[in-house]
Protein backbone atom coordinates (compact mmCIF):
# COMPACT_ATOMS: atom_id res chain seq x y z
CA UNK A 1 0.00 0.00 0.00
CA UNK A 2 1.38 3.34 -1.41
CA UNK A 3 -0.63 6.33 0.52
CA UNK A 4 0.36 10.20 0.90
CA UNK A 5 -0.64 9.37 5.14
CA UNK A 6 1.07 8.72 8.67
CA UNK A 7 -1.46 7.31 10.36
CA UNK A 8 -4.34 5.05 9.39
CA UNK A 9 -5.93 5.51 12.46
CA UNK A 10 -5.68 9.20 12.08
CA UNK A 11 -6.27 9.74 8.23
CA UNK A 12 -10.37 11.02 8.65
CA UNK A 13 -9.10 13.74 11.24
CA UNK A 14 -5.92 14.82 9.33
CA UNK A 15 -7.78 15.40 6.26
CA UNK A 16 -10.14 17.21 7.68
CA UNK A 17 -8.03 19.56 9.58
CA UNK A 18 -6.59 20.27 5.93
CA UNK A 19 -10.00 21.01 4.51
CA UNK A 20 -10.60 23.51 7.46
CA UNK A 21 -7.47 25.27 6.78
CA UNK A 22 -7.75 24.73 2.71
CA UNK A 23 -11.40 26.55 2.80
CA UNK A 24 -12.08 28.67 6.07
CA UNK A 25 -13.95 31.33 4.14
CA UNK A 26 -16.46 28.58 3.02
CA UNK A 27 -16.33 25.63 6.25
CA UNK A 28 -15.45 25.04 9.23
CA UNK A 29 -14.99 22.11 10.94
CA UNK A 30 -16.05 20.53 14.48
CA UNK A 31 -14.23 17.78 15.78
CA UNK A 32 -15.75 14.80 18.46
CA UNK A 33 -17.63 13.98 16.72
CA UNK A 34 -16.91 15.04 13.33
CA UNK A 35 -18.92 17.59 10.94
CA UNK A 36 -18.40 20.09 8.34
CA UNK A 37 -20.31 22.99 8.92
CA UNK A 38 -21.03 26.37 6.16
CA UNK A 39 -18.75 28.62 7.99
CA UNK A 40 -22.00 31.33 7.93
CA UNK A 41 -24.76 28.34 9.62
CA UNK A 42 -26.84 28.45 11.37
CA UNK A 43 -28.55 30.24 8.21
CA UNK A 44 -31.70 32.07 10.07
CA UNK A 45 -35.35 30.87 7.94
CA UNK A 46 -33.06 28.54 5.57
CA UNK A 47 -34.05 24.72 5.46
CA UNK A 48 -30.74 23.13 6.69
CA UNK A 49 -29.73 20.29 4.43
CA UNK A 50 -27.63 18.27 5.32
CA UNK A 51 -26.09 14.81 4.06
CA UNK A 52 -22.85 12.70 4.70
CA UNK A 53 -21.74 9.29 4.89
CA UNK A 54 -18.30 7.33 5.12
CA UNK A 55 -15.42 8.74 4.49
CA UNK A 56 -13.65 8.05 0.94
CA UNK A 57 -15.77 9.33 -1.64
CA UNK A 58 -14.19 13.00 -1.37
CA UNK A 59 -15.48 15.84 -2.29
CA UNK A 60 -18.45 13.85 -1.31
CA UNK A 61 -20.18 15.10 1.10
CA UNK A 62 -17.99 17.91 2.92
CA UNK A 63 -16.73 19.30 -0.19
CA UNK A 64 -20.20 20.62 -1.40
CA UNK A 65 -21.01 22.40 1.92
CA UNK A 66 -21.34 25.92 1.28
CA UNK A 67 -23.32 28.76 -0.26
CA UNK A 68 -26.51 26.99 -1.70
CA UNK A 69 -25.89 23.34 -1.47
CA UNK A 70 -25.53 21.53 1.64
CA UNK A 71 -25.48 23.34 4.98
CA UNK A 72 -23.45 20.49 6.62
CA UNK A 73 -22.33 17.36 6.12
CA UNK A 74 -21.52 14.37 8.42
CA UNK A 75 -18.04 12.10 7.78
CA UNK A 76 -17.57 9.04 9.60
CA UNK A 77 -14.60 6.79 9.18
CA UNK A 78 -13.66 4.96 5.91
CA UNK A 79 -16.28 3.10 3.92
CA UNK A 80 -18.35 3.18 7.83
CA UNK A 81 -21.65 5.39 8.65
CA UNK A 82 -21.70 7.91 10.69
CA UNK A 83 -22.60 7.74 14.39
CA UNK A 84 -26.47 9.22 15.14
CA UNK A 85 -24.47 11.50 17.98
CA UNK A 86 -22.62 12.87 15.33
CA UNK A 87 -25.79 13.29 12.53
CA UNK A 88 -27.57 15.14 15.65
CA UNK A 89 -24.64 17.53 16.37
CA UNK A 90 -24.93 18.62 12.87
CA UNK A 91 -28.21 19.56 12.74
CA UNK A 92 -27.93 21.58 15.93
CA UNK A 93 -24.83 23.49 14.38
CA UNK A 94 -26.74 24.30 11.23
CA UNK A 95 -30.39 24.28 11.80
CA UNK A 96 -31.74 27.82 12.05
CA UNK A 97 -35.32 27.79 12.55
CA UNK A 98 -36.71 26.41 9.40
CA UNK A 99 -36.15 22.60 9.50
CA UNK A 100 -33.78 20.25 8.28
CA UNK A 101 -33.76 17.83 5.79
CA UNK A 102 -31.50 14.76 5.61
CA UNK A 103 -30.14 13.32 2.51
CA UNK A 104 -29.21 9.63 2.96
CA UNK A 105 -27.61 7.57 0.65
CA UNK A 106 -29.24 4.30 0.50
CA UNK A 107 -27.00 1.63 2.94
CA UNK A 108 -28.32 0.06 5.98
CA UNK A 109 -26.08 1.71 8.57
CA UNK A 110 -26.49 5.27 7.04
CA UNK A 111 -29.97 4.82 6.88
CA UNK A 112 -30.39 3.42 10.65
CA UNK A 113 -28.45 5.74 11.70
CA UNK A 114 -29.58 9.23 10.17
CA UNK A 115 -32.99 7.74 11.22
CA UNK A 116 -32.31 7.71 14.89
CA UNK A 117 -30.34 11.10 14.49
CA UNK A 118 -33.74 12.71 13.39
CA UNK A 119 -35.47 10.92 15.99
CA UNK A 120 -33.61 12.24 18.47
CA UNK A 121 -33.94 15.75 17.39
CA UNK A 122 -37.12 15.73 17.04
CA UNK A 123 -38.06 14.97 20.45
CA UNK A 124 -36.24 18.40 20.87
CA UNK A 125 -38.75 20.41 19.33
CA UNK A 126 -36.63 20.46 15.27
CA UNK A 127 -38.29 19.41 12.07
CA UNK A 128 -36.43 17.42 10.27
CA UNK A 129 -37.34 14.97 7.38
CA UNK A 130 -35.23 12.13 5.50
CA UNK A 131 -34.82 11.03 2.03
CA UNK A 132 -33.36 8.17 0.99
CA UNK A 133 -31.43 8.02 -2.42
CA UNK A 134 -31.47 4.96 -4.33
CA UNK A 135 -30.38 5.50 -7.77
CA UNK A 136 -27.91 2.75 -8.36
CA UNK A 137 -29.18 0.58 -11.40
CA UNK A 138 -26.60 -2.42 -10.72
CA UNK A 139 -28.10 -3.99 -7.88
CA UNK A 140 -31.81 -4.25 -6.24
CA UNK A 141 -29.78 -5.54 -2.72
CA UNK A 142 -26.45 -6.48 -1.52
CA UNK A 143 -24.63 -6.81 1.65
CA UNK A 144 -24.30 -3.17 2.04
CA UNK A 145 -27.57 -2.32 1.62
CA UNK A 146 -31.27 -2.60 1.72
CA UNK A 147 -32.47 -1.74 -2.18
CA UNK A 148 -30.57 -0.19 -4.51
CA UNK A 149 -27.47 1.92 -3.19
CA UNK A 150 -27.21 5.64 -3.00
CA UNK A 151 -24.55 6.70 -5.44
CA UNK A 152 -23.86 9.41 -8.00
CA UNK A 153 -27.69 10.94 -8.17
CA UNK A 154 -26.56 11.98 -4.40
CA UNK A 155 -24.87 15.33 -6.02
CA UNK A 156 -28.24 15.76 -8.63
CA UNK A 157 -30.00 15.95 -5.56
CA UNK A 158 -28.08 17.70 -3.30
CA UNK A 159 -27.69 20.43 -5.66
CA UNK A 160 -30.83 20.72 -6.70
CA UNK A 161 -32.20 21.52 -2.87
CA UNK A 162 -29.65 23.34 -1.33
CA UNK A 163 -30.60 25.66 -4.24
CA UNK A 164 -34.33 25.58 -3.48
CA UNK A 165 -33.53 25.62 0.38
CA UNK A 166 -30.89 29.09 -0.71
CA UNK A 167 -33.81 30.79 -2.22
CA UNK A 168 -36.39 30.27 0.41
CA UNK A 169 -38.18 27.02 -0.28
CA UNK A 170 -39.76 25.47 3.19
CA UNK A 171 -39.37 22.11 4.25
CA UNK A 172 -42.49 20.69 2.45
CA UNK A 173 -41.40 21.78 -0.77
CA UNK A 174 -37.50 20.76 -0.13
CA UNK A 175 -38.74 17.22 0.94
CA UNK A 176 -40.77 17.07 -2.09
CA UNK A 177 -37.88 17.72 -4.65
CA UNK A 178 -35.77 15.63 -3.51
CA UNK A 179 -38.03 12.45 -4.06
CA UNK A 180 -38.52 14.57 -7.27
CA UNK A 181 -34.85 14.07 -8.52
CA UNK A 182 -34.67 10.63 -6.59
CA UNK A 183 -37.33 9.53 -8.73
CA UNK A 184 -35.58 10.40 -12.06
CA UNK A 185 -31.74 9.49 -11.42
CA UNK A 186 -30.51 6.64 -12.52
CA UNK A 187 -26.61 5.72 -11.99
CA UNK A 188 -24.50 2.76 -12.68
CA UNK A 189 -20.67 2.33 -12.49
CA UNK A 190 -17.42 0.33 -13.42
CA UNK A 191 -13.94 -0.49 -12.07
CA UNK A 192 -10.44 -1.23 -13.64
CA UNK A 193 -8.62 -1.44 -9.73
CA UNK A 194 -10.24 -2.27 -6.81
CA UNK A 195 -9.77 0.92 -3.59
CA UNK A 196 -7.78 -0.06 -0.69
CA UNK A 197 -8.75 0.94 2.69
CA UNK A 198 -6.03 2.81 4.64
CA UNK A 199 -6.08 0.82 7.94
CA UNK A 200 -6.87 -2.31 5.70
CA UNK A 201 -3.73 -1.99 3.60
CA UNK A 202 -4.60 -4.20 1.06
CA UNK A 203 -7.26 -4.29 -1.89
CA UNK A 204 -11.03 -4.85 -1.71
CA UNK A 205 -10.66 -7.17 -4.55
CA UNK A 206 -8.54 -8.91 -6.89
CA UNK A 207 -9.10 -7.99 -10.44
CA UNK A 208 -6.51 -9.72 -13.49
CA UNK A 209 -4.96 -7.80 -16.26
CA UNK A 210 -7.86 -8.32 -18.35
CA UNK A 211 -10.81 -7.89 -16.61
CA UNK A 212 -12.75 -5.26 -15.25
CA UNK A 213 -15.70 -5.07 -12.99
CA UNK A 214 -19.17 -3.59 -14.25
CA UNK A 215 -21.64 -2.49 -11.60
CA UNK A 216 -19.48 -1.74 -8.48
CA UNK A 217 -20.24 0.33 -5.27
CA UNK A 218 -18.69 3.21 -4.15
CA UNK A 219 -17.68 1.24 -1.08
CA UNK A 220 -15.63 -1.08 -3.24
CA UNK A 221 -18.07 -3.80 -3.48
CA UNK A 222 -18.07 -5.99 -6.20
CA UNK A 223 -20.40 -5.76 -9.17
CA UNK A 224 -23.08 -6.69 -11.33
CA UNK A 225 -20.42 -8.87 -13.26
CA UNK A 226 -16.94 -9.46 -13.87
CA UNK A 227 -16.02 -8.99 -17.89
CA UNK A 228 -13.49 -9.12 -20.23
CA UNK A 229 -12.04 -5.64 -20.51
CA UNK A 230 -13.47 -3.92 -23.04
CA UNK A 231 -12.63 -1.09 -25.20
CA UNK A 232 -14.44 2.71 -24.04
CA UNK A 233 -16.96 2.31 -27.02
CA UNK A 234 -17.99 -1.08 -25.19
CA UNK A 235 -18.00 0.59 -21.57
CA UNK A 236 -19.83 3.09 -21.83
CA UNK A 237 -22.27 0.79 -23.59
CA UNK A 238 -22.48 -1.57 -20.99
CA UNK A 239 -22.81 1.50 -18.14
CA UNK A 240 -25.55 3.39 -20.13
CA UNK A 241 -27.90 0.58 -21.53
CA UNK A 242 -28.97 -0.31 -17.90
CA UNK A 243 -29.56 3.01 -17.01
CA UNK A 244 -31.43 4.22 -20.15
CA UNK A 245 -33.65 0.63 -19.78
CA UNK A 246 -34.65 1.49 -16.07
CA UNK A 247 -36.47 4.86 -15.76
CA UNK A 248 -36.96 4.44 -19.11
CA UNK A 249 -36.08 7.21 -20.42
CA UNK A 250 -36.75 7.95 -24.04
CA UNK A 251 -36.79 9.55 -27.36
CA UNK A 252 -37.34 14.10 -26.64
CA UNK A 253 -36.71 13.51 -23.20
CA UNK A 254 -33.60 16.32 -21.69
CA UNK A 255 -31.23 15.35 -19.26
CA UNK A 256 -28.02 15.87 -16.66
CA UNK A 257 -25.48 13.51 -17.80
CA UNK A 258 -23.03 13.50 -14.96
CA UNK A 259 -19.37 11.08 -16.05
CA UNK A 260 -17.95 10.88 -12.57
CA UNK A 261 -14.20 9.56 -12.00
CA UNK A 262 -14.37 6.92 -9.43
CA UNK A 263 -10.58 8.72 -8.26
CA UNK A 264 -8.23 7.29 -10.46
CA UNK A 265 -9.35 7.66 -13.67
CA UNK A 266 -7.68 10.74 -15.26
CA UNK A 267 -9.52 13.63 -16.97
CA UNK A 268 -8.22 12.52 -20.73
CA UNK A 269 -10.50 9.35 -20.32
CA UNK A 270 -13.55 10.75 -18.83
CA UNK A 271 -13.64 13.27 -21.63
CA UNK A 272 -13.18 10.63 -23.66
CA UNK A 273 -16.15 8.22 -22.37
CA UNK A 274 -18.21 11.00 -21.77
CA UNK A 275 -17.94 12.11 -25.42
CA UNK A 276 -19.33 8.27 -26.29
CA UNK A 277 -22.08 9.08 -23.60
CA UNK A 278 -23.27 12.57 -25.55
CA UNK A 279 -22.98 10.23 -28.91
CA UNK A 280 -24.93 7.38 -28.27
CA UNK A 281 -28.03 9.82 -25.75
CA UNK A 282 -27.86 11.70 -29.18
CA UNK A 283 -28.71 8.92 -31.46
CA UNK A 284 -31.74 7.92 -29.17
CA UNK A 285 -32.53 11.44 -29.55
CA UNK A 286 -32.04 12.11 -26.21
CA UNK A 287 -30.78 15.85 -25.84
CA UNK A 288 -28.23 16.35 -23.10
CA UNK A 289 -29.23 20.03 -21.57
CA UNK A 290 -26.63 20.15 -18.69
CA UNK A 291 -23.61 17.91 -17.76
CA UNK A 292 -21.13 17.36 -15.16
CA UNK A 293 -17.95 15.62 -15.78
CA UNK A 294 -15.48 15.23 -12.57
CA UNK A 295 -14.71 12.91 -9.55
CA UNK A 296 -17.16 13.94 -7.69
CA UNK A 297 -18.03 10.44 -5.85
CA UNK A 298 -14.57 8.88 -5.73
CA UNK A 299 -13.89 5.26 -4.26
CA UNK A 300 -10.14 6.49 -2.88
CA UNK A 301 -7.95 5.55 -5.34
CA UNK A 302 -10.38 3.19 -7.21
CA UNK A 303 -9.57 3.16 -11.30
CA UNK A 304 -13.08 3.57 -12.70
CA UNK A 305 -15.79 5.75 -13.74
CA UNK A 306 -19.88 6.01 -13.24
CA UNK A 307 -22.55 7.52 -15.51
CA UNK A 308 -25.70 9.32 -13.89
CA UNK A 309 -28.42 10.78 -15.89
CA UNK A 310 -31.41 13.04 -14.09
CA UNK A 311 -34.64 13.30 -16.45
CA UNK A 312 -34.76 17.31 -16.24
CA UNK A 313 -37.46 19.80 -16.90
CA UNK A 314 -37.75 23.52 -16.71
CA UNK A 315 -37.92 23.61 -12.97
CA UNK A 316 -34.97 21.09 -11.93
CA UNK A 317 -32.54 22.91 -14.44
CA UNK A 318 -33.24 26.54 -13.29
CA UNK A 319 -32.14 25.21 -9.76
CA UNK A 320 -29.25 23.18 -11.06
CA UNK A 321 -27.78 26.26 -13.00
CA UNK A 322 -28.66 28.35 -9.71
CA UNK A 323 -25.53 30.05 -8.20
CA UNK A 324 -23.39 27.40 -5.94
CA UNK A 325 -20.29 28.43 -4.07
CA UNK A 326 -18.42 25.09 -2.37
CA UNK A 327 -15.18 23.79 -1.70
CA UNK A 328 -15.79 21.10 -5.11
CA UNK A 329 -18.78 22.80 -6.65
CA UNK A 330 -18.96 26.72 -7.94
CA UNK A 331 -20.45 28.84 -10.36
Amino acid sequence: MKKIINDPSDVVAASLRGMAAAHPELLRVQTDPAVIVRADAPVRGEVAVISGGGSGHEPLHGGFVGSGMLAAAVPGAVFTSPTPDAVQAAISAAEGGAGALLIVKNYTGDVLNFETAAELAGAEGTDVRSVVVDDDVAVKDSTHTAGRRGVGGTVMVEKIVGAAAQGGAGLDRCEELAKKVVSQVRSMGMALTAPTVPHAGRPSFELAENEMEIGIGIHGEPGRARVPMGSADEIVQQLLEPILEDLPFAEGDEVLLFTNSMGGTPPMELYLAHGIAEQLLAERGITVRRRLVGPYVTSLEMQGMSLTLLKLDDELTELWDAPVHTAALHW
